[in-house]
């Protein structure tokens, strides 16, 4: 039964990894050169795991690429502050509005659904990306399920197929690093070697 479980999610994996439209990538790519190369901010937003994965990108995408990049859940006084104040629905637009969000920044999601109004999921996800259409700003996305809201207004976003109802959380948030870390040593966008890759 265990290695019929190990099996069955590398088998997962896989086809996951044949099924990514790689032109969406390329997109991606293409938004994040604008964002870029015109002087504008990389704002990472994700809830729970998500955040831990908003957190590690914002490090290479700063690092790596030479962006000015940010996540608010990096500031745990701010945002457990908004949390008590005013509420967790608000918590990533009012950020962002201190921010200055505006034209030509772009904002990075990292959710297993992608935030549902309607489902009441992920409010926080779903009026930080009304904000970032009324000023302009860029919206990407990895997300799983159907992709939610932040498929359904993102300007480019990558949906990890459901497989398997037992698997959904841990296979996107694994998916999550694999789209960043591509990105982040894609030749278009990568400026800095990392460590390992900088010794010979």
């Amino acid at each position: 039964m265990d290695h019929e479980y190990i099996e069955n999610y590398f088998q997962q994996v896989k086809t996951i990894v044949d099924s990514i439209n790689e032109d969406k990538i390329e997109k991606i790519i293409d938004i994040l050169l604008s964002v870029r190369e015109s002087g504008k901010r990389l704002f990472f937003i994700g809830v729970g795991g998500s955040a831990g994965s908003a957190s590690h990108a914002v490090n290479d995408f700063r690092k790596i690429c030479g962006f000015e990049a940010y996540a608010p859940t990096d500031n745990v006084s701010e945002l457990t502050a908004r949390v008590n104040d005013d509420g967790w629905e608000s918590v990533f637009s009012s950020w962002l509005k201190v921010s200055r969000i505006r034209k030509g920044d772009a904002v990075f999601v990292f959710s297993v659904g992608g935030g549902s109004e309607g489902k009441k999921i992920s409010v926080n996800i779903v009026e930080a990306l009304k904000l970032a259409r009324e000023v302009g700003a860029y919206i990407l996305g990895v997300v799983g399920r159907d992709g939610g809201y932040t498929a359904q207004v993102a300007d480019a976003c990558i949906v990890i197929p459901t497989l398997a109802p037992d698997t959904v959380t841990p296979l996107v948030e694994s998916f999550h690093g694999v789209i960043w870390h591509l990105l982040v040593s894609h030749p278009r966008l990568k400026k800095n070697d990392a460590k390992w890759e900088s010794m010979k």
